[in-house]
């Protein structure tokens, strides 16, 4: 198929495609567009920006815009997955240029913003729900959303949204869809994950592979240069400052170098803005559509939004930071080179990322060529990654993940080996291969075995009570015991003390509690003080006691 004209598509659409300049279809809208129109479940594995959005939208529309269906309160007639906000943004915005001669109502649904206007817009019914797994069952949970009259499920990104966790939640969306549909699953990977996915929920789909695993548009020139992790900032800034490089996204490993990649950016006078999880949905889509429109040079970007970014005529791609994760290095560069452009790639590696990078390098099956025209670029660097790369093994695939984040550590190790030895008892766990070994019999002076390690005698405490016994603790009460004892305490607490009456009066203490004789509810008199004050004290109190008694 050489051209859209040759595929039985209505008037309408046929219209919007000349509209939006599209005449000649890419290898995976080639390929997958019969077979959708056909009805055939489709598991599609196409790399970003080889045309996987029209290659499913396009039919989708057809299917819709043949049979009319009047729709009830909260229903939806077919729903495209995606995993994040970008992607269902640019997605509706296609949807809505291939249907704008046609009556389709599309409604996008995701988190980060308020549900208000998602629900209002949801309330008549809706021929496309484009959604993120999310936002989609909290609307469901809430009664917003009524999948039973559903016959199309599209999932895009597959391989993201298993990455980002949301594979429980996928399958608890297909599970409320209705079996009797047409279900196509695209990924720009095929783990094996995924193509369990798959076997799950496609019933006897038609495979369409355009290009290889996680391999790389040929129209992109990539390139690395090696150089110090201080050195980073300032080689950046001096690049983005060169005339070549018009539009340009630059890629962070986390939120925070990103904004601080942005603020540097701007003292340097270079227009930059961030986009990251962190920001709020109206934050994100004003530096996209500043940066769509030309007011921002530069946009700082992490992996969650890397395959969410569609821009036409992107320049250049910056890797600030090398990606742990393999694939998500081809659709970084993927930006560039979209629709049949040209575009450059270049990595700036410095000595902690040699392992990420050789990585990357086994999933592209080639070598990446260096960029040794830049006055920073660190030679020495390049020397040690070279050998690294020649040494045997590097190009066989690691156990882990690779990088920082692969492998156990040695306190890991330290930590195994202490929990699988037994406790207690002082016995090892037999290794897989057999026995433990046993330590040797300890020896001792003359190197006769058996023989104790003695002790040293503990040294005697100098402090006056050292030789007294101590005292033995109690034996712990029995329950009986413990009840019989608290009654007695309290029948001590509540009992009434013993009058202390003289000639049918009560004691002088209760009158006058300077006397010596005691205070109310204590039998015991209060010891005599040998002190001469305290004698005087005494032979006072009994002078006003004996008056008393008169």
């Amino acid at each position: 198929m050489k051209s859209f004209s040759e595929l039985a598509l209505s008037e309408p659409i046929q219209r919007a495609l000349e509209a939006e300049k599209y005449s000649e279809p890419t290898p995976i809208q080639a390929e997958a567009i019969p077979l959708l129109l056909e009805g055939h479940d489709i598991l599609a594995c196409a790399q970003t920006g080889t045309g996987k959005t029209a290659a499913f939208c396009i039919p989708l529309l057809e299917k819709l815009s043949s049979e009319k269906v009047k729709l009830k309160k909260w229903e939806v007639r077919s729903l495209i997955l995606t995993p994040t906000r970008e992607l269902a943004q640019q997605i509706s915005k296609n949807l809505q240029s291939y249907s704008q001669f046609l009556k389709i109502k599309t409604v996008q649904v995701y988190g980060g913003v308020k549900q208000g206007p998602q629900v209002s817009k949801l309330r008549n019914g809706s021929d496309v729900l484009v959604a993120t797994p999310g936002r989609l069952l909290d609307l469901i949970s809430q009664g917003y959303i009524d999948l039973r009259i559903c016959d199309t499920l599209i999932l895009d990104e597959a391989d993201r949204m298993f990455d980002m966790g949301f594979m429980k939640d996928v399958k608890k969306i297909v599970s409320l869809v209705p079996n009797d549909r047409q279900t196509l699953l695209f990924s720009a990977t095929m783990p094996k994950q995924i193509a369990k996915l798959a076997s799950s929920i496609l019933s006897d789909p038609k495979e369409v592979k355009v290009d290889p695993v996680s391999s790389t548009a040929e129209l992109i020139d990539d390139r690395v240069c090696f150089v110090e992790r201080r050195k980073k900032k300032d080689l950046l800034t001096q690049l983005l400052q060169e005339e070549d490089f018009r539009k340009v996204i630059v890629f962070t490993r986390t939120k925070h170098g990103a904004n601080k990649l942005e603020t540097q950016l701007k003292k340097a006078k270079i227009k930059a803005g961030a986009i990251h999880g962190n920001k709020t949905q109206g934050a994100r889509q004003k530096v996209l559509k500043d940066f769509s429109g030309g007011r921002v040079k530069v946009l700082v970007a992490t992996d969650i939004v890397a395959r969410g970014i569609d821009v036409d005529k992107i320049s250049h791609v910056i890797n600030f930071d090398i990606p742990v994760e393999a694939e998500s290095y081809v659709h970084r560069i993927g930006r560039t080179a979209r629709a049949g452009q040209t575009g450059e790639a270049l990595s700036l590696c410095d000595e902690n990322e040699f392992s990420e990078l050789l990585a990357i390098e086994r999933v592209l099956k080639r070598e990446i060529a260096p960029l040794t025209e830049s006055e920073d670029f660190d030679e020495k660097l390049a020397e040690q990654f070279v050998a690294l790369r020649a040494k045997p093994g590097s190009r066989k695939k690691p156990s882990g993940r690779g990088g920082r984040r692969g492998g156990s550590s040695r306190r890991d190790g330290d930590r195994r080996r202490r929990s699988s030895s037994g406790s207690g008892s002082g016995s090892r766990r037999p290794s897989k291969g057999g026995s433990s070994k046993k330590r040797p019999p300890r020896k001792d002076s003359e190197g006769r075995e058996g023989a104790e390690k003695k002790r040293k005698p503990r040294p005697e405490s100098k402090s006056a009570g050292a030789g007294k016994p101590k005292k033995s603790r109690p034996d712990k009460a029995k329950p009986g015991q413990k009840r019989a004892n608290s009654e007695k305490s309290s029948e001590r607490k509540h009992k009434k003390p013993k009058s202390n009456k003289v000639s049918g009066q009560k004691s002088a203490g209760k009158k006058n509690s300077r006397t010596g004789s005691g205070t109310k509810g204590s039998a015991k008199k209060r010891p005599a003080s040998k002190s001469p004050q305290s004698s005087r004290r005494k032979a006072g109190a009994g002078k006003r006691s004996g008056g008393a008694k008169r």
